[in-house]
């Protein structure tokens, strides 16, 4: 259930954020030529101007990747692949670095990079570090710019996108509100690239509801110099609204946006929370790494886990797929007539060799193969996390 949306409601919501995580993408943040720095200038005045208000203010800035392309570009050099992408990564972050630091310091203010890769929030020793650092940092009144590691990150270690890497900061920096700068107006009421005027397409002031929302009708493809659209933006904000954050997505590239925003125009799209938020040891679990594999139920375990908080047994699977061990995520895929459809994501008790054995056994049957040192759930209801935005 989600909270209902009212104006008044947006208005005091903002007006009593006091975590503030702000994401910006490169659609904003850069043009062909490399920075586009009145809109780093502004947005540091902003920024600067809400922390001073109290506000434990954190950015999540892109724009290190075209920052480099534009640099290496005008020395002839081609930025193709992998290796080229992670090289404009090194010789960019440092030049948006020095015009944060620049643009930071007009205003008093101080700011400092912080570099991530997934593992980084994976691991809870190092996710704790993590929070602990910022926590300092904000104590201070230093205002955090994060990026994801590009240089040195691999696949597997990848949040993806900066709307991933924010929603997730979302959890350690214990936010109150995510603002997310777009090169758009807001969420359009439709897809833009499949309407026949889509110059007419109005812009939606809320959406009460995200989990009703078909995303992938709704949003187009990724954006040009970025890697995240409106795709990502919203399934970010779906994961916040789980953990009880309301989302404000706004125009980014417009002048005092931020500002006119906290000061009650109604810009952009808010997206409500959910009233009922998850835990924040279940928010962790469930989006700290991909799922590893799929377990397949029947609809007697669909409803054991749906309708009556039940935990995963062996005897309700059906089918597994992927190779994965004990402690990774799965993905629940509930079949059934009307076809298959993904419950929610946990972590599993059992390796993919192990679970392929006894699916559809009965605890019996379980212990016959495996012995006394098994797991009665496959995955508890503690380490399950339903209707999960992956």
């Amino acid at each position: 259930m989600t909270c209902p949306y009212s104006r008044e409601d947006r208005l005091e919501r903002l007006k009593h954020a006091r975590s503030l995580v702000v994401k910006v993408g490169s659609a904003v943040l850069t043009t062909p030529e490399g920075l586009n720095m009145p809109v780093l200038r502004n947005l540091a005045q902003q920024l600067s101007a809400l922390a001073r208000e109290g506000r434990r203010v954190t950015l999540v800035s892109s724009g290190a990747v075209a920052a480099g392309r534009a640099a290496l570009s005008a020395g002839k050099h081609r930025v193709e692949g992998l290796p080229g992408k992670q090289g404009a990564a090194a010789v960019g972050q440092g030049r948006l670095m020095r015009e944060y630091e620049d643009a930071f310091a007009a205003h008093g203010m101080v700011c400092a990079q912080v570099l991530l890769t997934r593992d980084d929030l994976r691991s809870r020793e190092r996710f704790m570090n993590a929070r602990h650092t910022f926590a300092q940092l904000l104590d201070w009144g230093v205002i955090p710019v994060v990026n994801e590691n590009d240089t040195v990150a691999v696949q597997e270690l990848k949040f993806g996108d900066n709307d991933a890497l924010a929603s997730l900061l979302l959890n350690p920096l214990e936010g109150d509100l995510f603002v997310n700068l777009t090169s758009t107006g807001g969420v359009l009421a439709e897809n833009p690239l499949t309407s026949s005027n889509p110059d007419a397409i109005p812009l939606l002031e809320s959406i009460e509801d995200i989990r009703t929302l078909d995303l992938d009708a709704l949003c187009g493809g990724k954006t040009a110099v970025g890697t995240g659209g409106m795709y990502s933006k919203l399934l970010s904000a779906r994961r916040a609204a789980q953990l009880g954050v309301p989302t404000l997505i706004l125009p980014g590239r417009e002048q005092n946006v931020l500002s006119r925003a906290f000061a009650g125009e109604m810009l952009g799209t808010w997206i409500c929370p959910e009233e009922h938020p998850v835990s924040r040891r279940k928010y962790w679990m469930a989006y700290q790494s991909d799922p590893r594999g799929v377990v397949h139920v029947d609809p007697g375990a669909a409803r054991a886990l749906i309708e009556q908080g039940r935990s995963l047994l062996p005897g309700g699977i059906t089918s597994v797929e992927g190779e994965f061990r004990p402690g990774d995520l799965l993905r629940v895929i509930a079949d059934s007539e009307q076809g298959a459809c993904q419950i929610g994501v946990g972590i599993s008790n059992y390796s993919s060799d192990d679970l392929a054995r006894i699916r559809g056994l009965k605890r019996l049957e379980v212990a016959a193969i495996l012995g006394d040192a098994h797991y009665p759930e496959v995955i508890h209801r503690d380490n399950l996390l339903l209707d999960a935005a992956v």
